[in-house]
């Protein structure tokens, strides 16, 4: 075996990554800042349906990316892997096999598992061993994956974003969305996204083109992506209206709308977990800017056939804001004391 190096020049990193973790996320760092370049290769078999391996990898691609980390390569899906639960020999067969067939040959292989000696020693390479007892970083995928939401503080907010669930609230103007969204947020002890749209109607001071509509889709689902990926979520984000709502207000306002407008209005059944559709049982509140109870009506007749139309199950919300805090938290399926975070939500906008 080759003798202990102060500087590599090829370094390997290999696991499954489900999730990708901080104790992960050390080994990588300690191997980049050793090793002149160094390959990551995320396999599983069987994989984990509710994160692929295309998953994972764009974890570590986003967390390490080709601009700032140019010496770290991510390896491709492997070929036809054996599974996880064959003899640590027919793994170590496999992994040199197949780095072989890819010319991939590091010369130190980086790991916080037993295995890594014999490893190392399959591919003639020097084994580093990093926190074994788990000391630095005392979580396993193990246990992250039977409680990621309550061992979300060893993931990186970019993973974490992956298993937040999206709440979406719908309604007509006036039907309590803003309000019931912060509430929500508050309440949850994590983030909620403010509806875009409105900025941009009062930038343009309510005319509004096709393209206009298009923006605000764009731009409510930036924040989205934006919130989600932000310090302090737990389980959930609340999200005041999405696209296809967009996508009525486009029809409404300019009598058409673009095709990627509906793409993203379409993209909307899978986007959210969790639907709630505001009633219109509180008093119609005139902010300049919105219609009248009648026309309040009619949206929110639209918005009920439009989630009709796709198939989206939903639960309609009513009576006061506190009220429908409760109806909320009862559809979730979380009591109060699994909801409460140790910090107060965050408010996202433009």
């Amino acid at each position: 075996m080759p003798e202990l190096a102060s500087r590599f020049g090829h370094g390997l990193v290999i696991g499954k990554f489900a999730p990708l973790h901080r104790g992960h996320m050390g080994l990588i760092e300690r191997a980049l800042a050793e090793c002149d370049r160094v390959s990551v290769w995320v396999y599983s078999r069987p994989d984990f349906p509710a994160m692929p391996s295309p998953v994972r990898r764009g974890w570590v691609r986003e967390l390490y990316p080709a601009r700032l980390f140019p010496t770290l390569h991510l390896l491709p899906d492997a070929p036809n892997p054996p599974p996880n639960d064959e003899p640590d020999a027919t793994h170590r067969a496999y992994v040199q096999a197949t780095l072989e067939s890819w010319d991939v040959r590091p010369d130190v292989v980086f790991t916080s598992e037993t295995y890594g000696d014999a490893l190392a020693a399959e591919l003639g390479a020097v084994h580093v061993c990093a926190d074994l007892p788990r000391l630095a970083v005392p979580i396993s995928g193990t246990r992250l994956r039977a409680d990621v939401h309550g061992h979300r503080a060893y993931l990186d907010p970019v993973v974490y974003a992956h298993f937040l669930e999206r709440v979406v609230l719908l309604g007509a103007e006036s039907t309590g969305k803003s309000t019931l969204t912060r509430a929500l947020g508050e309440a949850f002890g994590t983030g909620w996204v403010r509806e875009y749209g409105r900025d941009v109607y009062e930038r343009e001071g309510g005319r509004l083109t096709p393209k206009h509509f298009l923006e605000i889709a764009h731009g409510h689902r930036a924040l989205e992506d934006e919130a989600a990926r932000a310090p302090g979520m737990h389980r959930f984000l609340f999200v005041d209206t999405h696209a296809a709502t967009t996508l009525m207000w486009s029809y409404l306002l300019t009598g058409t709308a673009l095709p990627e407008l509906h793409a993203l209005a379409d993209a909307c059944r899978a986007r959210y977990a969790h639907t709630f559709l505001c009633a219109d049982d509180l008093p119609h509140e005139q902010d300049g800017w919105r219609a009248n109870t009648s026309v309040r009506e009619v949206q929110q007749a639209f918005i009920r056939q439009d989630l009709g139309t796709r198939g989206i199950s939903y639960r309609t919300v009513r009576g006061s804001i506190a009220e429908r805090v409760e109806q909320v938290r009862e559809a979730l399926g979380v009591r109060p004391a699994d909801a409460t975070a140790p910090h107060p939500g965050t408010y996202y906008s433009a």
